[in-house]
């Protein structure tokens, strides 16, 4: 297995041609669907067994859950022409959220719900407000709405690998 980059320490090569929002749009629509398709059939004690100290398969998607409203206020954010993007508060929500005793089906509605919200946003602009930009709090970079849809994609691949991952630890004999 080939050595990970913590999200936190990921460095970022945004220059990539604007023209790209089609296909990250695609990708961001489609993380709903991969993520519902990664964990149906699991069983409740694979889907939230920790290992160690990190996430189980049931808390990163209670986290994407979490954390899906902040791409669509940035989005918004740019679109109005603002300087500086929302920070992210951290992840003290998804560690005090309890996500293992939530219902699955409801944190992938719920996670489903706000992404379709975002992608119906990106659905309506245009080539030239993909081009538009502010700086992003953390990266400390100017980025495009394009590289804010590459940096979403990002995260939810970052935590689908995660989820696999897991699962591949924790599968059932």
């Amino acid at each position: 297995m080939a050595p990970k980059i913590p999200w936190l320490e990921r460095p970022w090569s945004l220059d990539f041609p604007v023209e790209l929002h089609f296909s990250l749009v695609e990708r961001l629509r489609g993380t709903p669907a991969r993520l519902e398709e990664m964990v149906a059939g699991l069983p409740a004690d694979v889907r939230t067994r920790r290992d160690g100290e990190s996430w189980s398969i049931q808390e990163n998607v209670g986290h994407m859950a979490d954390l899906e409203y902040l791409p669509r206020v940035r989005a918004e954010e740019i679109l109005a022409g603002a300087e500086v993007m929302t920070a992210w508060e951290g992840n003290q929500a998804t560690d005090d959220a309890n996500h293992n005793a939530a219902d699955v089906a409801e944190l992938l509605r719920d996670f489903r719900a706000q992404r379709e919200r975002l992608v119906e946003l990106l659905d309506g602009l245009s080539t030239d407000d993909f081009a538009r930009s502010a700086q992003h709090p953390r990266v400390k970079t100017r980025m495009r709405l394009v590289d804010l849809c590459f940096f979403q994609a990002e995260h939810d691949d970052h935590h689908l690998a995660r989820i696999t991952e897991l699962k591949r630890t924790f599968r059932p004999s």
